[in-house]
């Protein structure tokens, strides 16, 4: 099961790709299992050199004990040091952000899927918008006359 922030794409441009491992608690895990989480808004910081996964909401899991999880805390993603310095430099560049695309499991393991884009403008919004609109209406004329 994979959970995709379709928002994203929409609002920014993605350029590369970048999986990455995230430091969780047990009962954040079987949270993500049940699918009560939202990466809707998240997005990735620096801070001391490390990279961390700001504004996604896991749920707390209704069956753990009183030692549940904050829903809404900075994790720290795994990488290697050579991504997080590629990451970084590419970050120092003006426009560039880093946001979640999609949480999965890969194997036992959770990994999130980070894009590295810009933002797009509000013409190139309105423009993507058209085009799936024309998309749309041609499939419909196409599927009126192959009957």
């Amino acid at each position: 099961m994979a959970i995709v922030n379709k928002k994203a794409r929409f609002d920014y441009e993605i350029e590369e790709e970048v999986e990455a491992g995230i430091a969780l608690v047990g009962s954040e895990v079987k949270s993500i299992r049940a699918g009560k989480i939202n990466i809707s808004d998240s997005y990735a910081v620096f801070r001391r050199h490390e990279l961390y996964l700001i504004n996604s909401r896991i749920e707390p899991y209704a069956n753990a004990s009183h030692f549940n999880h904050e829903p809404e805390r900075s994790r720290k993603l795994l990488l290697h040091r050579k991504e997080l310095d590629r990451l970084e430099t590419k970050l120092k560049l003006k426009g560039y952000v880093i946001v979640g695309l999609k949480m999965f499991f890969k194997g036992s393991t959770v990994k999130v899927l980070l894009g590295i884009g810009r933002a797009k403008k509000k013409y190139d919004k309105r423009e993507v918008i058209k085009e799936r609109d024309t998309k749309r209406e041609m499939n419909r004329e196409l599927k009126k006359y192959s009957r």
